[in-house]
């Protein structure tokens, strides 16, 4: 069977490879068979083939944070999917033609579901709705405040704010995006900048803002900061920067600000395997409405990988690069 692999870390589409290796074979009683049908390249992965990523496990090794999968053999003790589901995947190293994985990392998808958004639902829906739920008790009509809006995260926080009746003050890099944004349900849209904090009180009428949701770094973090409101609390979720984030002790000291991270993985993990399935139907039966939706740019095949990574790499894209390794989609 066909998989991507990295022997170096570098750049990725010039250390990834399509290669022929052994079949994953059978399922254990426990375990799950299916073959990969779509995966998106992240950022995430574009980081782990470059070395820049928190995991770094020996090499070779095969990336790939999500995918969407069509089950072909089930071990004799996993009840909750059987052969023909779609399925995602818990676990890391998707970008093959084959997995053979846990039962519990398999999570059932409904019949019917897109292929391209299912190949998304893994990360960034979680992600978006995790941010909302599990760092403030917000109420209908609160204020929440995050950068990055136009990415596939901040889109789909968008969407579940408006579900939630929350307010939401999205800050971009230009100011073209705010007919799409608002199109989805963001209340305002605003280009960062040095003034930000004054800029979003003035268009808020000085709203307390309980929450904001940070994924720049750097100055980034501490323009976001500066806009929530006394006792409020920002997640830093990523880093496009590069940088640590950078905040005036004073946020801290005099206005009782809490900072504070977020990683999916750690957030699943204080959950039972059932109320993860349980989120995942919620999120999977909204892609499937039609209510959570991300753009896709190009689908390539496995063995065109590295162009894929390239492509993955460019600006001015329309959405994500998805690769089909099976040829499905």
């Amino acid at each position: 069977m066909k998989q991507v692999l990295i022997e170096m870390y570098g750049t990725p589409w010039e250390v990834a490879r399509c290669a022929e290796v052994a079949d994953v074979g059978a399922p254990g009683p426990d375990e799950v068979v299916f073959d990969v049908l779509a995966f998106p390249i992240n950022p995430a992965d574009m980081w782990f083939c470059k070395g820049s990523y928190r995991l770094k496990p020996p090499l070779p090794a095969t990336p790939g944070a999500e995918c969407v999968g069509r089950v072909t053999a089930v071990g004799a003790s996993v009840h909750h999917v059987k052969k023909g589901d779609l399925v995602i995947n818990l676990q890391r190293e998707n970008w093959t033609q084959r997995r053979r994985v846990k039962g519990d990392d398999a999570i059932p998808l409904p019949p019917g579901i897109d292929l391209k958004q299912a190949a998304m639902v893994r990360i960034n829906p979680p992600t978006a709705q995790l941010l909302l739920s599990d760092f403030v008790d917000l109420k209908a009509g609160d204020w929440v405040i995050q950068n990055v809006a136009n990415s596939a995260v901040g889109r789909l926080l968008i969407v579940l704010a408006k579900q939630r009746r929350l307010h939401t003050v999205n800050v971009v890099r230009r100011a073209e995006l705010a007919g799409e944004l608002k199109a989805l349900g963001a209340d305002l849209v605003i280009v960062d900048g040095d003034d930000l904090a004054a800029r979003v009180a003035a268009v808020t009428d000085n709203a307390v803002i309980r929450l904001g949701v940070e994924a720049i770094g750097g100055a980034a973090t501490g323009r976001l900061v500066e806009c929530v409101g006394t006792d409020g609390t920002v997640v830093h979720y990523g880093s496009m920067s590069g940088e640590d984030p950078r905040v005036g002790r004073s946020n801290f000291i005099y206005r009782g600000v809490r900072l504070t991270g977020f990683m999916l993985g750690r957030g699943l993990a204080k959950r039972s395997p059932e109320k993860i399935r349980e989120i995942y139907a919620d999120l999977a039966g909204q892609v499937l409405a039609g209510t959570l939706h991300a753009p896709v740019d190009t689908i390539y095949p496995i063995d065109r990988i590295k162009d894929a990574l390239a492509h993955a790499d460019k600006g001015g894209r329309n959405g994500k690069i998805l690769v089909s390794p099976n040829g499905e989609i």
